[in-house]
């Protein structure tokens, strides 16, 4: 029996998880079971006094650029003993469908790969390791890990829990933030206690794409980290505060639209910086759809404004100057060097192909130089609908 009561703290100290403790108790505390259990006890013990330091056990959940980062450190420290121990025994991989860059590297490099949500368990681990997955794993899932499972999320938790972290960072204009590595419960993202945290700043005019790598680095880190002191990671884990907490749900085609009347120069220099790479920024123009390219951000009219030019949101003009189309928005003028309305067209022949004087003289429309925000009442050339065009906001 006393055996069985000293498997509650091993290591020194070193705290097991809840599940093992809660285990342990149980088995501590019930009598008279016979010499069987009392067998299966002692191989307990010997499996769990082997798991209470490195090297560790990994099952790995991950999908995209973010997540290969954390892997790719941790499958290098599994055959790396330049501290003089092994960090990681052996890596196991799930991840989803298709081509996700997780499921590329851990085939190229013949790790095992499981397809969510078909995980085998079989082989026992010690720990698992969450990065940018997107899926809610199962309770039962995460107590058959000695350790239960950690998540590296790309923000300073609490704020901006959820699927889109660094896009929204970027989008709400943020100086700082971090990396988290946090244990997972179920049911719910990103509210699990902190095992390690750092702060970042954000660099200026930088993109989410930007930021992502140098995040992705972090995060690799702070788990490696994390990894060689598990035990006491977790003894001393701190819960989230109840203050402070946004989510930042996913990014969607439909943000790329521009409202002239409500967004200022500053927030389309930010929209752009968050999703421009995945989707480019969009307007309305005679009831058509068309992309704005090469963003330059803020501009000033340094000339008086043609005769035909009303400086309300969305008035359109080109700029020789800076070789760009500037357009009014909420408190100033924005420019971008190229559309694509049809096919990509820089500014210069965008503006003698459909704003040149010579045109506009032959056009009675009052809306030609100007782009509109989509409304989904929107009016549309004939042979269009708005169904049409709600699919081509996705293709845009």
């Amino acid at each position: 029996m006393r055996n069985l009561n000293s498997l509650i703290v091993i290591n020194h100290g070193r705290l097991l998880s809840q599940r093992l403790r809660g285990y342990c108790i149980a088995r501590s505390e019930a009598s008279g079971f016979c010499q069987s259990h009392a067998s299966r006890g002692r191989r307990f013990v010997t499996q769990l006094q082997s798991a209470s330091k490195p090297p560790w056990r990994i099952l790995f959940f991950g999908s995209d650029e973010f997540a290969v980062e954390s892997l790719k450190r941790l499958h290098a420290s599994r055959d790396d003993t330049k501290a003089g121990y092994k960090c990681i025994d052996s890596i196991e991989v799930v991840t989803l469908t298709g081509d996700a860059p997780v499921r590329k590297y851990a085939e190229q490099h013949r790790l095992p790969l499981h397809q969510w949500p078909d995980v085998d368990l079989s082989s026992g681990f010690d720990v698992g390791v969450v990065v940018s997955f997107g899926c809610l794993i199962k309770e039962n899932l995460i107590n058959k890990m000695t350790y239960g499972i950690l998540n590296v999320h790309p923000s300073l938790l609490p704020r901006w829990r959820g699927p889109a972290p660094i896009f929204h960072t970027i989008l709400h204009g943020d100086s700082v933030t971090g990396v988290t590595v946090m244990q997972i419960r179920p049911k719910r993202f990103d509210v699990g206690p902190i095992l390690h945290q750092e702060l970042c700043k954000v660099p200026k005019n930088c993109t989410a794409d930007e930021l992502g790598a140098t995040l992705a680095v972090v995060g690799a880190r702070l788990l490696m980290d994390t990894l060689a002191h598990l035990p006491e990671r977790i003894a001393n884990q701190k819960e989230q505060s109840k203050e402070g907490a946004t989510f930042a749900p996913k990014i969607s085609p439909r943000m790329a639209w521009i409202i002239w009347e409500d967004y200022s120069c500053d927030h389309i220099d930010r929209l752009f910086h968050a999703i421009g790479s995945r989707f480019p920024l969009k307007t309305m123009w005679m009831g058509n759809p068309v992309k704005l390219l090469d963003f330059i951000g803020k501009c000033n009219v340094m000339f008086p404004a043609a005769p035909y030019l009303t400086a309300v949101p969305g008035s359109v003009l080109y700029q020789k100057e800076s070789n760009a189309l500037l357009v009014r928005c909420k408190d100033g003028w924005v420019g971008f060097r190229s559309v694509k309305f049809k096919k990509k067209l820089s500014a210069a022949d965008f503006f003698n192909g459909y704003l040149h004087q010579s045109v506009l003289k032959k056009s009675p429309s009052p809306d030609t130089c100007l782009f509109h925000s989509f409304k989904e009442n929107t009016h549309l050339p004939e042979g269009q609908d708005n169904s049409m065009l709600l699919q081509n906001k996705t293709r845009f």
